[in-house]
């Protein structure tokens, strides 16, 4: 008998369109001949859908026997989900609700960084809007410009790089006017772009290492969710890192998944400037799709869309931490 297996993509999230893909990539690269495959779809609105009809959560999930996320930022990448279906006992793939929901909150993964003994460019949280006079005067402590982004979106939504107070308080002001539920304000630290992904029980190892993926970008620009959409960045597997900072960002990626409390997968971000590595945070259900940089580091070593989907079904079923 089939396993069925559930992929759950959409949601209400300003990353609904890359959730989308991730969830097509999945859809595409599960076998029919192992597994029942039910396209699982939940609109911005947050009514769900099975196989194109709408139904209930309860309904949808009691027919299934593992589920496979592919949902990123609200709902999706914040733990609301996770606990959904750890409220119905399916196993699923990807990391569980409290990994999501640190690893979610870019001060919170910071923290651990910093327990871990990782560097991370200095930076000001800011919770509520009652609190954005007093955090646009903190950051202005930093050398400027500063990057101002959401403390809790991923796919680089809302990113900026501004200096001085009056547009720094601007910045915040704008994210909170959008609905953010808080703003980081970070230290703006210049150098190569590096992403390293994280796979459990990959090649004989607990936290199999990928390649190191070097991020270039268009001179001038910031790397946003736009530049992503439109496949503007390159991906460079080798980059141009040396040996020693390529085992230094794999080993921080690894150290960064334990100490966020991650299972099955994930992908951290890092900045290599002159002064050192710097971590800068962690997605813990990253995209799928075939240009992002998780797919792009596993192809590199030999690893298909198939062969990954087939790995995270199998780490659901036996319940891997």
């Amino acid at each position: 008998m089939q396993t069925i297996v559930g992929v759950l993509r959409g949601g209400p999230s300003h990353e609904h369109d890359i959730s989308l893909k991730t969830g097509a990539t999945l859809l595409s690269a599960l076998p029919r001949e192992e597994f029942d495959v039910r396209d699982i779809y939940i609109d911005k609105s947050g009514t769900w859908f099975d196989r194109g009809r709408p139904s209930t959560p309860d309904r949808i999930l009691r027919q299934i026997d593992v589920a496979m996320p592919g949902m990123h930022g609200t709902y999706g990448g914040d733990g609301t989900l996770q606990h959904t279906l750890e409220s119905f006992s399916i196993p699923y793939s990807g990391s569980d609700t409290i990994g999501t929901r640190i690893s979610h909150n870019k001060a919170l993964a910071k923290m651990r960084a910093i327990d871990a003994g990782i560097a991370t460019p200095d930076f000001v949280a800011i919770q509520s809007p009652n609190e954005i006079e007093e955090g646009a005067k903190a950051a202005m402590r930093m050398l400027q410009p500063v990057v101002v982004k959401p403390l809790a979106e991923g796919s680089s939504i809302g990113v900026t790089i501004v200096g001085g107070h009056a547009f720094v308080l601007r910045a915040i002001q704008d994210l909170f006017a959008q609905g953010v539920q808080g703003v980081l304000v970070e230290e703006l630290v210049r150098g190569k772009e590096a992403t390293v992904g994280i796979v459990d029980h990959m090649r004989g190892e607990p936290h199999y290492m990928l390649p190191v993926i070097e991020v270039t970008r268009p001179t001038g620009t910031i790397y946003t969710h736009a530049m992503k959409r439109e496949n503007l960045v390159r991906l460079s597997c080798p980059g141009t890192f040396t040996r020693v900072e390529a085992e230094d960002l794999r080993r921080a990626a690894k150290k960064m998944h334990q100490a966020l409390g991650l299972r099955h997968y994930s992908r951290s971000d890092f900045i290599v400037s002159p002064r050192g590595i710097y971590y800068l945070e962690t997605n813990a259900h990253p995209s799928l799709a075939p240009q992002a940089p998780l797919p792009h580091a596993l192809a590199s070593i030999g690893v298909s869309a198939q062969q990954f989907a087939r790995h995270l079904v199998n780490l659901a079923r036996r319940g891997s931490p």
